[in-house]
């Protein structure tokens, strides 16, 4: 297993599913929101040497950072940050829908719909809904 693929290992790691229970049962934004800063907590803090303007995220007001590789089994697996809690916990819910699936999945997963599913849209900021939609592209055009 590469050292990105191991990485992303660490700590739980919710999947889609997990992320559509847990907004369900967070009724109103309140709730929602503290979801989000409690799920940035479960993401893995990125290897500051990978915290290079190479893997710098642009289009997202604050710092993110995004590596990826594909591994052997032709899975994408990312490390992703952002020195902005409610950015890290955007990043899980993009992690949930994206890491270690194939280029093919990535590219399919309806992630509009999965944000609208989530209720996300309503909620956040234009600037922040752009950030958002940047680390998806970076992660789909990652995986050609």
């Amino acid at each position: 297993m590469s050292d990105l693929a191991s990485y992303t290992q660490i700590g739980l790691e919710p999947n889609a599913d997990t992320i559509r229970q847990q907004f369900a049962a967070a009724h109103g934004w309140e709730n929602q929101y503290r979801l989000i800063i409690q799920l940035g907590k479960l993401l893995p803090a990125l290897h500051t040497e990978w915290q290079t303007e190479e893997h710098r995220l642009k289009g997202c007001e604050s710092q993110a950072w995004l590596k990826g590789e594909k591994s052997e089994d032709d899975c994408w697996h990312f490390a992703c940050d952002s020195d902005a809690r409610i950015v890290r916990g955007l990043i899980v819910i993009v992690l949930a829908a994206l890491n270690h699936q194939s280029a093919a999945a990535i590219q399919a997963f309806d992630m509009e719909g999965y944000f609208t599913e989530l209720g996300l849209e309503k909620h956040l900021s234009p600037s922040r809904g752009n950030g958002l939609r940047a680390i998806v592209l970076a992660m789909r055009e990652l995986a050609v």
